[in-house]
């Protein structure tokens, strides 16, 4: 009955034609990964390879750097949304919404708060409120001297549960833009929180500058700041810069070449989203001639 179920022709018997050498089709115990191996550096990034090889070592569980969680908030009763109608004296708010994208870029996890208006109550308990949900603050706008500097009055005097010596520092740093600057640690889980200017090109280049690399840190990564290479200058005249502050001006950057876009304004908008270098000016230099070799820090 066997048989009459078997394949035309088929015996019920195996024929081997040629000889198979030995271990032949067999994957031996730790060709891929040997007990006492190192799998995995400290530091790696977690993707799907990786993820892989742990599961397949038996590792259910690793420790590792959650992506931080950053809050942005940016500041200002003159602000309105996109999409919205502009007022007399108002202006669209981008800056919440180029920080939240350059901490996604950086790597983090990041909720765009839209803008709070020029009341320090509002703005300390709209901060306490994101505190939750967040491993680094970021605010912009308020730093300034000026009647509004609303960040100031709300931080300058708010410090840490049990912590001496905590809360937010404002200084005033030598270089341009991004001259006025808040740094220091809130809240009962002393959360570190960055104050940065209002004016978009300042707030973007002290993203870069500040924000970015304490992402990156929080990541464990090593590398926590753009490349930065030398290039020579390709102007039309010479580039200013004011005495004693560092100058970061916006360029295009090509095969070891670097041109300015736009002024040294910031508010200049357009030409930051044109731009793709900074060109570094140091501090005791002020005037720069075509053709001297610059530093630069590429944007990626």
């Amino acid at each position: 009955r066997a048989r009459s179920l078997a394949p035309e022709g088929a015996e019920g018997q195996v024929h081997v034609y040629r000889p198979a050498e030995a271990r032949a089709h067999v994957r031996a115990q730790g060709s891929d990964v040997r007990a006492g191996d190192r799998a995995l550096d400290a530091g790696t990034v977690l993707g799907p390879p990786q993820i892989a090889l742990l599961a397949a070592i038996g590792r259910g569980t690793v420790r590792v750097r959650p992506r931080p969680r950053v809050v942005v908030m940016s500041t200002g009763s003159e602000l309105v949304q996109p999409d919205e109608g502009l007022g007399t004296g108002q202006i669209y708010d981008s800056n919440s919404f180029a920080l939240t994208a350059a901490a996604r870029d950086a790597g983090a996890i990041a909720y765009r708060v839209g803008a709070v208006a020029d009341d320090a109550e509002t703005l300390r308990s709209t901060i306490e409120d994101q505190l939750v949900r967040a491993d680094l603050m970021v605010t912009t706008g308020g730093v300034s001297v000026g009647a509004y500097d609303v960040v100031k009055e709300a931080l300058s005097s708010v410090a840490d549960e049990d912590e001496p010596g905590s809360g937010v520092d404002f200084r005033k740093l030598a270089m341009q833009p991004g001259k006025p600057q808040g740094f220091g640690s809130v809240g009962p889980d002393h959360t570190p929180l960055l104050a940065l200017p209002g004016n978009p090109v300042s707030s973007y280049v002290s993203f870069e500058l500040f924000v970015r690399p304490a992402i990156r840190t929080l990541m464990g990564l090593d590398d926590v700041h753009r490349p930065r290479t030398r290039a020579t200058l390709t102007a039309k005249k010479a580039l200013t810069s004011p005495k004693g502050r560092r100058q970061f001006l916006r360029g295009t950057y090509d095969d070891g070449c670097v041109s300015p876009v736009g002024g040294a304004g910031s508010h200049l908008v357009a030409a930051l989203a044109q731009a793709d270098a900074l060109i570094v000016v140091p501090e005791d230099v002020e005037s720069v001639e075509p053709g001297t070799e610059v530093e630069v820090v590429l944007l990626g």
